[in-house]
């Protein structure tokens, strides 16, 4: 086999070897030697990120007359080409790298570097002039908050409000089927299916809640800190400048932080925008189980509603059908709550000026961001809106359910309320016949008390 093609690129270490078509340089080929660990790269909204600030920054020492603005001008249009995944083949360093995440800012000075020279014809130097008024120490924590905060704002929130939607579609559409509730997974007082859909909307309405009041500390940047948080080797101005630079280019409305020292040597926004997915896997978790319950039979189990089928259930069992799309909500479910463990150890290894566990952080919780999206859209699409409801099964059970006998209480006291509830279960009798033998009460007055309708209304009966 024939030797790959190679170049010399050298740096303040010495000479080596690099790939000669890698657009990357000697430190990012340094890194690659270094970390070959796991495969895993940085995820493509943070690489997208780490270029979006490299155009702001290279915007703001134009606008500040630290850079010639025909270098600020190659830069940024370097930058853009990459942000939109146009050389994602060339970021070739591990997630478990520098905990710092200096090989992948190097990375991104190096590969902007090559691309602004080749298109200004003269050198773009990518530590004096890509990397100019940063350092890897506010420029990698910045791209925590930028990345999840993009991908917040475009890919999860839309998708729980897409989620949140179908939810109250299919709320509406149920809201008068009257069905058995369940406590301890014991038959308990009835409840309209619409209300139960309506809880699971309201689980998902107030995950976006949150996620909205962290977004006010996620898309405060560490840019500007430089090197410990005081801001040497950069304007005054320059962190400002790129965060209203970043807010013009996204939409999202990003700012400097208040303290820089804290956003360099901390990542307690990351972790408080873990925990808030967290909460959003934890609530995913109870819909998407509480689905497998009611699906559960079709002959031996609840059999409340039937999830749409979708693939067959069994390699050897012909005929079977799986629930598979809550399955997959609730692994995501678990891998997020993995993850969120992963983000707060991380967040815990901030070392008096800076924090070192950066790459993990971004990735675990960008994965986190992604994969609760896509789940919360494949629930709504594949699974709420296409389920029927089968009303028999349900109609049988509410009719039989001696715990209806809980709305007497307030007319005939709770011991003659247990003994037709007893009476009723061990015969296999409705409550309504039971109740007419036990009590003085009319078939009138049964037929309004034990209404199960009128019970999911709540209130003392009279």
């Amino acid at each position: 086999m024939k030797d790959k093609a190679i170049r010399i690129e050298k740096d303040s270490m010495g000479e080596l070897e690099v790939p000669a078509d890698a657009l990357w340089g000697a430190q990012t080929q340094r890194a690659v030697n270094n970390f070959p660990i796991s495969g895993l790269m940085m995820p493509r909204q943070f690489i997208a990120a780490l270029w979006l600030v490299k155009w702001a920054a290279a915007g703001a020492n134009s606008e500040l007359g630290l850079i010639q603005s025909d270098l600020a001008v190659a830069i940024q249009k370097a930058a853009l080409a990459v942000s939109e995944g146009e050389y994602d083949a060339h970021f070739p360093v591990d997630v478990f790298q520098t905990g710092s995440g200096t090989s992948s800012n190097m990375n991104a000075n190096e590969v902007i570097s090559h691309l602004a020279s080749e298109s200004l014809g003269k050198a773009v130097h990518p530590n004096d002039h890509v990397n100019m008024s940063q350092s890897s120490n506010d420029v990698i924590p910045t791209c925590v908050h930028v990345s999840a905060a993009l991908a917040i704002h475009n890919r999860l929130r839309p998708a729980l409000k897409h989620l949140s939607k179908a939810l109250e579609k299919k709320a509406d559409e149920t809201r008068d089927i009257v069905k058995t509730g369940r406590t301890h997974l014991m038959d308990a007082m009835p409840v309209t299916l619409g209300q139960e859909l309506d809880g699971w909307r309201s689980q998902i309405d107030h995950a976006g809640e949150r996620l909205a009041d962290t977004m006010k500390r996620l898309t405060a940047l560490a840019q500007g800190g430089t090197a410990v948080g005081t801001g040497i080797n950069a304007h005054p101005k320059f962190g400002r400048k790129v965060a209203v630079l970043l807010s013009e280019r996204t939409g999202v409305p990003f700012k400097q932080a208040d303290n820089l020292f804290e956003s360099l040597s901390s990542q307690d926004a990351a972790v408080e925008t873990s925990g808030q997915l967290r909460v959003l896997a934890v609530s995913l978790t109870k819909i998407a189980n509480d689905l497998r319950w009611m699906n559960a039979g079709p002959l031996a189990g609840i059999g409340e509603i039937e999830l749409p089928a979708l693939q067959p259930g069994s390699s050897i069992m012909p005929g079977k059908v799986n629930p598979v799309i809550p399955e997959a909500v609730a692994m995501v479910c678990a891998q997020v709550i993995g993850n969120d463990l992963t983000v707060a150890v991380g967040g815990q290894s901030g070392n008096f000026q800076l924090n070192v566990m950066l790459p993990v952080v971004a990735y675990n919780l960008l994965q986190s961001i992604e994969i609760l999206a896509t789940a919360s859209i494949c629930l709504a699409d594949s699974a709420i809106a296409g389920f029927t409801v089968s009303t028999d099964n349900i109609n049988q059970a509410l009719g039989r359910n001696p715990i209806l006998v809980t709305a007497l209480n307030p007319v005939i006291g709770y011991e003659k309320g247990a003994a037709v509830a007893k009476k009723a279960y061990k015969e296999g009798r409705p409550v309504k016949d039971v109740a007419r033998e036990m009590t003085d009460l009319t078939d009138e007055e049964l037929d309004r008390l034990l209404d199960p309708a009128s019970l999911t209304e709540g209130g003392i009966k009279h």
